[in-house]
């Protein structure tokens, strides 16, 4: 379980996932997703992680986001190929597109996903039809 004082989890855009079956599910269930690998112990994945919260809210609110404890959960990190924090993961339709990790600026996050994401979605933020 998350540390309270780590992150904040009390905003509904972020939730935890507390096994790697729980990332394999959510990947396979959700349309876009972006996974923010982190442990509580890392002071920049702490000032880090709402900023690229915020990011989403603001920017892309089809795009889910769960922080996953790579400390709890071993297996993500391995499995993931996560071997440096905070690492930011982006996922659409299942496939990661985006990998981010240790220092990376805000702004060019943005700009990827947001290529990525007008890929995915249209104007309405719904994915578009399949044909």
């Amino acid at each position: 379980m998350l540390d309270s004082n780590a992150f904040r989890e009390d905003s509904a855009e972020m939730k935890s996932l507390n096994s790697y079956e729980e990332v394999t599910e959510t990947l396979n269930r959700e349309a876009a997703v972006l996974l923010y690998c982190s442990f509580p112990s890392c002071g920049v994945c702490k000032s880090l992680q709402p900023k690229v919260q915020a990011l989403l809210t603001e920017n892309f609110p089809r795009l889910a986001i769960y922080y996953v404890d790579i400390e709890t959960i071993p297996e993500a990190r391995g499995q993931l190929s996560v071997f440096s924090v905070p690492a930011v993961l982006v996922f659409f339709a299942g496939r990661e597109y985006i990998r981010e990790a240790r220092n990376f600026g805000i702004q060019d996050l943005r700009a990827k996903i947001e290529r990525y994401y007008r890929l995915q979605f249209d104007q309405s933020g719904e994915l578009p039809a399949e044909g």
